[in-house]
């Protein structure tokens, strides 16, 4: 599942014309960016949820074979988003895409999927050390343990790609809700994991993230 419904106020006047994910880095918009990686493990099913300007993502995606869900009347979060794609996505764990970074590296989703082990995790993050995130200020978001445990703070980056088993969305009694309230639940329980990304990585959820991923991705080809 690709997240692409948010306002990108971050973007400022960049987002007036068009939804965040139509914005371009290297002549492609993000949106593509991220399909790109799905792409590389060929994914049976792929739902984008849509909100601001969902009409410009539609005809944007419209003759491919994602499927599209938009969020009415008001935007739900993470966590509100994944619930109201699962009768779309079933009920196995699910990879969700944040659209608004950009990779130099390996495809973290393929990455996920080697180390993914059910039988100890209930959810597994890309997460990136913070010398090698791009465009992002600030501390890092997550401690990864000896055992690949997660714990909050730290001097890693969530990376904004994830498996997650979806058993404990449901049961959450707010209608929009972050994905971090599923994830602290999973962290009591000692079944939230992370990975480290050995790559680049650049946010680019803010207008100063453009040329940063594009300097990344010139310096990633040279």
């Amino acid at each position: 599942m690709l997240f692409a419904a948010g306002f990108g106020t971050r973007m400022g006047a960049l987002t007036q014309d068009r939804p965040k994910p139509l914005i371009e880095v290297a002549d492609r918009p993000l949106i593509d960016h991220a399909l790109s990686l799905v792409e590389g493990i060929r994914a049976k099913t792929v739902v984008v949820n849509l909100h601001y300007k969902a009409e410009m993502l539609e005809q944007h995606l419209k003759g491919t074979s994602v499927r599209m869900i938009r969020e009415e009347p008001n935007i739900l979060d993470t966590g509100g988003g994944l619930r109201n794609a699962l009768p779309l996505l079933g009920k196995d764990p699910v990879v969700t895409i944040n659209s608004d970074a950009v990779w130099a590296g390996p495809n973290p989703i393929e990455m996920l999927l080697r180390a993914w082990d059910p039988a100890r995790m209930d959810a597994l993050l890309i997460c990136i050390p913070t010398e090698q995130a791009h465009g992002r200020k600030g501390p890092g978001d997550f401690e990864i343990g000896p055992d690949g445990r997660l714990s909050r703070g730290g001097n890693t980056v969530y990376g904004g790609v994830q498996i997650l088993k979806t058993d404990l969305v449901p049961d959450v009694p707010e209608v929009s809700f972050s994905l971090n309230v599923i994830w602290n639940k999973m962290a009591v329980s000692n079944r939230l994991f992370g990975l480290r990304y050995p790559g680049q990585w650049c946010d680019v959820g803010h207008p100063g993230g453009i040329p940063e991923a594009e300097a990344m991705l010139a310096h990633a080809n040279v």
